[in-house]
């Protein structure tokens, strides 16, 4: 966990006058982002025991500076632009920020929460301010030391979301977080309340994961449960796993980009000490570049939303 007590955005320390010109069509396509993460404040509300991506003291990143941010994302066209944390539904100013991710014309507008805090309030404003997708992981059944993002403690929030959302409800079961086959019967909820069921892997700092027999069995069972759609991103994980290495390059910094709550892009949450820059001094040649800078943690990363973002280019030159 890194805590940050307090922080000065990297842009207000020095201003930095945006690029008058969006990037054009052609080279989005072949480097542009398909997938943003904003980290819009550090804190959390939950302390669960295998994440390292929240603190409990850090203030919410202020709206401008956001604004600043996601205007930049726009400018680099970016498909996809996810809100996360820590845990984004503690900002004050979350339906604001969703509302200014439409007028931008941002196509695909994420919020990845906890879920903790879901109420008929916040759901109805969701709904209003445009969002397009909620993503949410249940780690298991019951509560455990690791983890109390469980199906116990949220089945009426979750109820909430099936009866009043009108937005598209992602929910995961995870594999690593509590005893195997709890993720089944987590998937299993998630199918028959209309979610889109999905299965991740816990991971340790560096993205790594590697499973025990009875985490693998887990794994294929809840693949056969959600079928043809758990073979995402050309089904990585699979050839990850039977291989031993990552079938296609990380193109993170490109494809994916995370920015963290002082504004800096780096390659993952993971990576923050690897590679950063400023979102807002960003240009064409960072994300040529980033595309094809070598990660050498790349071999046997199981980082859903980069490798997804990654497997668009899995045709192109790999060396």
């Amino acid at each position: 966990m890194r805590a940050r007590a307090s922080f000065l955005p990297v842009e207000l320390e020095a201003p930095t006058i945006l690029e008058p010109d969006r990037l054009s069509v052609v080279d989005w396509l072949r480097y542009g982002p398909f997938l943003a993460q904003v980290v819009i404040t550090r804190r959390c509300n939950l302390s669960c025991g295998y994440c390292f991506e929240f603190d409990k003291v850090s203030e919410p990143v202020p709206y401008a500076a956001l604004e600043r941010r996601l205007e930049k994302l726009a400018d680099l066209r970016a498909w996809t632009v996810c809100l996360t944390g820590g845990e984004p539904t503690l900002h004050p100013d979350l339906l604001r920020l969703i509302r200014k991710l439409r007028e931008l014309g941002i196509r695909r507008r994420q919020l990845i929460t906890n879920g903790y805090r879901l109420n008929a309030k916040l759901v109805d404003g969701l709904n209003e301010a445009g969002l397009t997708d909620l993503q949410l992981s249940v780690d298991g059944v019951v509560r455990s030391a690791a983890t109390v993002k469980v199906l116990s403690a949220l089945r009426k929030r979750l109820e909430l979301l099936a009866n009043r959302a009108t937005f598209r409800v992602v929910m995961s079961g995870v594999i690593g977080a509590a005893p195997p086959r709890e993720a089944l019967e987590v998937v299993d909820y998630a199918k028959s309340r209309g979610f889109s069921p999905r299965v991740l892997l816990v991971h340790d700092e560096s993205g790594q994961t590697k499973l025990s027999r009875d985490e693998l069995a887990a794994y294929y069972e809840v693949k056969r449960r959600i079928g043809r759609k758990a073979r995402e991103a050309g089904d990585y994980r699979e050839k990850l796993i039977r291989r031993g290495e990552a079938p296609f390059r990380c193109r993170a910094g490109s494809r994916y980009l995370y920015v963290d709550e002082v504004g800096g892009v780096h390659w993952c949450s993971q990576t923050r000490d690897g590679f950063t820059k400023s979102l807002l001094d960003y240009s064409l040649g960072d994300l040529r570049e980033q595309f094809h800078a070598p990660k050498s943690c790349n071999v046997r990363c199981t980082i859903g939303c980069v490798r997804t973002a990654s497997a668009f280019d899995g045709w192109r030159p790999q060396g």
